[in-house]
């Protein structure tokens, strides 16, 4: 039921003018399952209330809650025509009435971790782009036969959602940025291995898959990580609701997909917060602000200003390197982390690369290094690697894990969960296999602390020739080519 609704939103958008691509489909589909979504848990929580003889008192005033004007309901429950707006009226009042009403509640809120600052601060970054108001009665009639109410409900409705935000991902280049295969996030959280009480981190969240998939863990691996058999307790629940998962993110509709999708994966407020995270200068990260896990796939490639890396003590336009730094001063002492990076990070000779190497095996132990085969992200023409990393004490020893899936990476041949079982087993004890192997920090070159990925066991080794070399050849193949084309006009 809930895939044809899906299916069939997908089939009006298709149809509205404002809506042009599959990010546009994701942004709208969103804004409306929140609203519908805010609605049932207001339901509930009113029942509840009286049950127990109390007042509840409502977040929505009567006339912008679901029930008033999206999906007024007749005596049979049905929806009442006569009640619900259509066309022009309906496009007006979401514009004109609905949507500032909403983003009020910004100023409102009593603090950035409430439901409340969370409408305010999502209804001030998205904007209605479905145009006419008969597409947007049809949406709205849709969304409002999915239903929210019981857990393999919203299961079901998660595992949907997570499909749109890969599509988003299969896309284009802007939508990639918020997608990471689930298989290799699954894989790093295993790794990494998070326990319930232990605060997780990822400050380039964008659709919040590591927080999705560390809650997934923590639930089905709850019981096995504590004493009690019979699984998690009413205060593990109470833990990973409000003081487990946190997240910033700094685009508006990743912001939006984050909040959505860990409210269907059934964690009621999250802690997101919408802001440039490397805007914060990394000096101030005290104690208190600092967390036992980091999991996250930060953005590389972009371009920060020079008053952002002022507050960085390596300064580089290279956002991911930027992040690194951020994520190993959020670590406490002790702390563990899984990041991903771009292999050229590994080697690369100019100083920012070169210092942060050090920094990072100087401050952290770094364990485990996994590369990834190219074509592992969609859309993105780089390879990448998997830092793990302990923090509190230098690097002993690295063990490397170079994946081979034995088939080229794409659309059709996305990375599956069986890829990475084999690096999973082996990481438990870094035992050396013909695809890994261990590198004594004692033997990393000081002047240039290269961390290149060689496999000693027979793997090509990946040689990068130097800009002299490269220019050289260029010029031999231009002289080459003139030398031809002086030939074909001598004949002429």
């Amino acid at each position: 039921m809930f895939e044809q609704a899906f299916k069939n939103i997908d089939d009006v958008l298709w149809k509205e003018a404002g809506c042009t691509t599959e990010l546009d489909y994701t942004e709208q589909t969103s804004w409306l399952l929140f609203l519908k979504y805010l609605d049932s848990l207001e339901q509930d929580k009113a029942m509840e209330a009286e049950l127990e003889g109390k007042k509840y008192t409502y977040i929505l005033d009567a006339p912008y809650r679901w029930e008033s004007w999206a999906a007024p309901k007749d005596s049979q429950g049905k929806l009442d025509h006569n009640k619900a707006m259509t066309g022009d009226d309906l496009r007006d009042f979401v514009d004109r009435k609905l949507f500032p009403y909403l983003h009020g509640f910004k100023q409102k809120a009593s603090g950035p971790n409430t439901i409340e600052y969370k409408i305010g601060e999502i209804f001030g970054e998205i904007k209605n782009k479905i145009h006419s108001g008969y597409n947007l009665r049809e949406i709205i009639d849709h969304v409002d036969e999915l239903r929210f109410r019981s857990q393999s409900e919203k299961h079901e409705l998660s595992h949907l959602y997570e499909a749109k935000i890969k599509n988003m991902g299969n896309a284009g280049r802007n939508g990639g940025e918020y997608y990471t295969p689930r298989p290799l996030i699954r894989a790093m959280v295993q790794v990494v291995a998070p326990k319930i009480g232990e605060r997780i981190y990822d400050g380039a969240c964008g659709s919040a898959g590591f927080l999705c998939e560390a809650f997934d863990y923590l639930r089905s691996t709850g019981s096995r990580s504590l004493s009690n058999a019979e699984g998690l307790t009413t205060s593990d629940i109470k833990t990973l609701q409000t003081r487990t998962f946190y997240g910033k993110e700094k685009k508006s509709l990743a912001y939006c997909l984050a909040i959505m999708n860990m409210i269907l994966h059934g964690i009621e407020a999250p802690n997101i917060v919408h802001t440039n995270t490397l805007a914060e200068n990394i000096s101030d990260i005290q104690d208190k602000d600092r967390y036992d896990v980091v999991l996250a796939n930060p953005p590389f490639g972009g371009k920060e200003r020079k008053e952002v890396q002022q507050n960085f003590p390596i300064r580089t336009g290279e956002t991911a390197f930027l992040f690194l730094q951020h994520f190993i001063k959020s670590l406490r002492a002790g702390g563990r982390g899984g990041v991903v990076i771009k292999n050229t990070f590994l080697s690369n000779t100019d100083n920012a690369s070169v210092s942060l190497r050090k920094a990072l095996l100087e401050s952290c132990k770094l364990h485990t290094v996994l590369d990834m085969p190219g074509g592992t992200f969609l859309g993105a023409g780089v390879k990448t690697v998997v830092l793990f990393l302990e923090k509190g004490a230098p690097t002993r020893k690295v063990w490397y894990y170079q994946l081979d899936p034995g088939r080229n990476m794409g659309k059709t041949n996305p990375l599956n969960d069986a890829d990475l079982a084999e690096f999973i087993e082996l990481q438990k004890t870094f035992a050396d296999s013909p695809k890994s192997w261990s590198v004594d920090a004692a033997s990393i070159d000081p002047a240039t602390f290269d961390l290149s990925v060689k496999n000693p066991n027979g793997g090509e080794e990946v040689i990068h020739r130097s800009p002299q070399a490269i220019m050289e050849e260029i010029a031999a193949l231009d002289a080459e080519s003139a030398e031809v084309l002086g030939n074909i006009r001598a004949l002429l």
